[in-house]
């Protein structure tokens, strides 16, 4: 490679260096390209950065720049051509490779545009020059405002907040170019909110220039304006509203509305009456503005102060009873201190008040009062009626010192056990008391003022009944012993224990012994366990029931009390045929045989007779229950299936025909009346007259009574409606009787075996008829 070589390789590089990025590889490609080929190629394009500004309106295309080869040698023999974005339309090149712009462009839209060249020979129409790419950029300009895109804008910031505190931070945006001039760089100012917010200008931060109180102003608005341009001449501007509330803090204490309150509460008041009230300010809100009340000094004990959280008043409230004869007055100090204290203020003092209450006690019309609420008293069970139990004290707190009178509030459903004195309030016994009846007595007293006995106080008087050693000894309950006839000498057959119920301070304990009288002529022994139990053992061996069947035995018990008291307890022993152990379902048996003097074969005997009589009882009703029966009851009961079931439209005479109502008759009942003729010839003749009475005549009444009589009189009567439907029918009837009553025919002058032939339908039907007729003949 000759020198001319390298240095036009070296100038065509710092011709291609401003370029593009794009542009540079494609140089470095072209130049790749020219050492790989012929090394001897010295051509290439020669161009610069191309920019268009945006926003330009023009008659005539507005010139952008200009590509070149450097083998055009200016005489015409070379064009250019240019494709790419907007070729044509909105970019045009001239055949020198002038570029030129011909609509208005939209950096915002889009900020560049890529497009290619070539260089063509106009004699061979072939390009003497690699296809090239390269950029046009949209060079911009401030067409767009700032914009507050999150406004308006809401910040809180605490009250008393030192100077440079942040606020919060505003930002605005311009759609500008940001790379390129001073069109999107913004400058925030403050045109509302001084002297108490700042702005940072280029940051948006707001910030506090003074300390501020909200208890004198809480919410403040501040306006920030943003600029683009840096704020020079024909920049634009956009503004936003920021609402800065000011946060509560605790820095006042709370303050008491008076330094002196006046209250008064009357000595009847109960313990946790409302006396009075007191409230203290405090400027701050919230838990800021809690508040705790206190009573300091001595008064705390008669009179306590709360807090009421809703409205913040100190409720004072009465801790004891006053009495206006001892205490008329009372000043309490009353303390009120924040709930939180906020550290920072306290060097600006304490966070409390104080304030005097003075409290007057009025007089009242109080009852009388006892010397004691509850009063314990006691008595010995021993005794008598009218023995002093004790006294109980009352008067009147008031200074005229009205004289009581005392009484007893009886329940309905207690004995009066015990009396007052009215005036002395003395308590005594009406009747004697039983301690194992009841160990203690409440008892309510009253005292009553004299000359006012609305005014009624009550007090409770507890009696203990001391006890006194007056219940001997006993067996706890019955004890059912048994002895074998082969009892052994020392045999132990029964244990045995003792309850008393007198009261022991130091615990019962009983002593068993066998009673003088059967102490030679027993046949038995006790011995004491010394554990309030003692065993009874036999005194000798064998024994025979024919010869003593039961042993009473007296055993002697005595208690440990004051006097000792001794009691005689009989234990019945009985005897039992038995070897060793004792079968007491056995025993028991025997001795009720004993008892009722009947052997075993006497009472089987009797077990027999009593057997037979009851067998013979039960054969004697089950003849007569047989004998009342009738005879026509499996008939009638037929006859009465067949009625209920049959709901067919009626036949005429067939329908009737088809049975003799007579049969529902029975045997018993009509022996029990006078003898009759023929139902049906009755019938008949009854309702041939019936054609020619009427209801009032003296045939058709007799025939009702005769009817009624029968049907009242007979037990086996059923109650079917042909009871009550008799053969007599009006006589206004022009056509005449339906009725079969009034037929010559009878039962036996028809045939019903055409019902045979009617189908499944009437089998029960026909079979009834064909029955009835065949039990007639």
């Amino acid at each position: 490679m000759n020198c001319s070589t390298l240095l036009s390789l070296v100038l065509m590089l710092v011709r291609l260096w401003p370029c593009s990025p794009s542009m540079q590889n494609h140089s470095a490609q072209n130049t790749d390209q020219s050492f790989t080929a012929v090394q001897r190629v010295k051509h290439g394009w020669v161009w610069e950065p191309l920019f268009a500004t945006e926003e330009q309106t023009s008659v005539v295309p507005v010139y952008v720049g200009q590509l070149k080869s450097d083998l055009d040698k200016q005489d015409g023999n070379l064009k250019y051509i240019l494709t790419g974005e907007g070729a044509g339309s909105i970019f045009i090149i001239e055949n020198n490779g002038k570029i030129y712009v011909t609509q208005k462009l939209d950096r915002e839209k889009k900020p560049f545009y890529t497009l290619r060249a070539q260089a063509i020979n106009r004699s061979t129409q072939l390009p003497v020059e690699p296809e090239l790419e390269f950029v046009i950029k949209v060079r911009d300009v401030n067409d767009h405002e700032p914009q507050f895109l999150d406004g308006p804008y809401v910040a809180t910031v605490p009250e008393m907040s030192p100077e440079g505190t942040s606020v919060t931070q505003v930002t605005a945006t311009d759609g500008d170019d940001p790379s390129y001039g001073n069109s999107a760089r913004l400058l925030y100012s403050l045109i509302q909110g001084q002297p108490y917010f700042s702005v940072e200008p280029k940051t948006g931060v707001i910030r506090m220039a003074s300390q501020m109180d909200r208890e004198t102003k809480d919410q403040y608005l501040v306006i920030i304006q943003a600029k683009d341009m840096v704020g020079q001449a024909g920049a634009f501007s956009a503004t936003a509203t920021v609402t800065i509330n000011l946060s509560d803090i605790n820095d006042n204490p709370p303050k008491f509305q008076q330094r002196l309150y006046y209250m008064s509460v009357s000595e009847e008041a109960p313990v946790g009456t409302t006396v009075g009230k007191v409230f203290a300010e405090d400027s701050d809100i919230g838990d800021n503005a809690a508040m705790n009340y206190f009573i300091e000094g001595d008064s705390s004990d008669v009179f306590d102060i709360i807090t009421n959280n809703e409205t913040q008043e100190g409720i004072i409230l009465l801790k004891k009873r006053v009495d206006y004869e001892s205490k008329r007055r009372y000043s309490i100090r009353a303390k009120v201190v924040n709930r939180y204290i906020d550290d920072r203020f306290l060097k600006e003092g304490p966070f409390e008040d104080t304030t005097i209450v003075k409290i007057n006690v009025e007089d009242a019309d109080e009852p009388p009062v006892f010397t004691f609420e509850n009063y314990v008293m006691e008595i010995a069970e021993a005794a008598v009626s009218g023995s002093l139990v004790g006294v109980v004290t009352a008067r009147d707190p008031d200074n005229d010192d009205c004289p009581v009178r005392y009484s007893i509030v009886h329940g309905m459903h207690l004995k009066r056990l015990f009396s007052i004195n009215e005036h002395n309030g003395t308590i005594i016994t009406t009747k004697p008391l039983d301690r194992e009846i009841a160990s203690w007595h409440n008892i309510t007293v009253t005292a009553t003022e004299t000359r006012n006995p609305e005014k009624i106080s009550e007090a409770n008087v507890y009696i203990q009944v001391l006890n006194v050693n007056d219940h001997a000894p006993e067996f706890p309950k019955y004890y059912e012993t048994f002895v074998c006839e082969n009892a052994v000498s020392g045999q132990l057959i029964q244990s045995i224990s003792a309850v008393d119920q007198d009261d022991s301070a130091e615990g019962h304990h009983f002593y068993f012994s066998l009673a003088q009288e059967a102490t030679n002529n027993s046949g038995f022994t006790v011995k004491d366990n010394q554990d309030n139990t003692a065993g009874i053992f036999t005194a000798k061996s064998g024994f025979r029931r024919q010869e003593q069947f039961s042993f009473y035995l007296p055993i002697l018990i005595l208690d440990n009390g004051t006097p000792p008291l001794t009691s005689t307890n009989t234990l019945t022993i009985t005897v039992c045929d038995c070897d060793t152990e004792v079968n007491t379902f056995y025993c028991r048996y025997g001795a009720f045989m004993y008892a009722m003097g009947l052997s075993t074969e006497a009472l089987v005997a009797v077990l027999a007779c009593v057997l037979t009589v009851l067998v013979f009882f039960l054969a004697v009703v089950a003849i007569r229950q047989q004998r009342k029966k009738s005879p026509f009851s499996e008939k009638m009961e037929e006859f009465r299936e067949n009625i209920v079931r049959y709901d067919d439209e009626g036949g005429g005479e067939e329908d009737t025909e088809a049975f003799d109502i007579s049969a529902l008759r029975t045997h018993t009942v009509m022996r029990t009346h006078k003898p009759r003729k023929k139902v049906t010839t009755e019938i008949h003749s009854l309702y041939r007259q019936s054609l020619q009475v009427g209801p009032d005549s003296a045939i058709f009444r007799q025939f009702i009574s005769e009817k009624l009589e029968e049907a009242n009189t007979d037990p086996s009567a059923p109650p079917y409606d042909s009871l009550q439907t008799y053969a007599f029918e009006g006589t206004g009837s022009l056509a005449g009787s339906l009725s079969s009553l009034g037929s010559n025919m009878s039962d036996m002058d028809q045939s019903y075996d055409y019902l045979a032939d009617w189908g499944p339908q009437f089998k029960k039907l026909a079979g009834m008829y064909t029955s009835h007729r065949s039990v007639g003949d």
